[in-house]
């Protein structure tokens, strides 16, 4: 699969790093600087034109909230194939939860290329016929 990119700075290049995962990282292309309980859309320096039928998932790294104590604030981002104009840059909507900084090429976030949900009928029943799992949170901590 090959996608036209749009850097709007100088971070540094998106890679797959083999052998690790196959989400590819995304950095903050800018400065940042923020208060506990302040908002921010963090400019991520890239602006994609993805394939038709094709979106992105974007969530934070897993030392995100470690390293920065950042929050996504809307858990995961959705960038679907019409978000592809040369302005339409990638940005990480921030919570800060202890003051931080972000400099300029940390690496915040993750994403991946996925194919859209095929439609689905959804049919209408009285019963699902299959055993009851306990409710959420039934597998246990262990």
């Amino acid at each position: 699969m090959e996608i036209k990119i749009k850097y709007f700075t100088d971070i540094e290049p998106i890679k797959f790093i083999e052998g690790k995962s196959d989400w590819y990282d995304l950095r903050s292309a800018e400065e940042v600087e923020m208060k506990a309980g302040e908002f921010k859309l963090i400019k991520l320096g890239v602006a994609m034109q993805l394939p038709k039928g094709y979106e992105a998932i974007i969530a934070p790294r897993s030392s995100t909230f470690k390293n920065f104590g950042l929050l996504q604030t809307n858990s995961v981002g959705v960038v679907d194939e019409t978000y592809c104009g040369d302005d339409d840059q990638w940005r990480f909507p921030a919570l800060a939860m202890r003051d931080t900084v972000i400099h300029k090429n940390d690496r915040i976030c993750q994403f991946r290329i996925i194919a859209h949900q095929p439609p689905v009928k959804f049919t209408l029943v009285e019963k699902l016929d299959n055993a009851n799992r306990g409710g959420i949170g039934s597998t246990g901590k262990q």
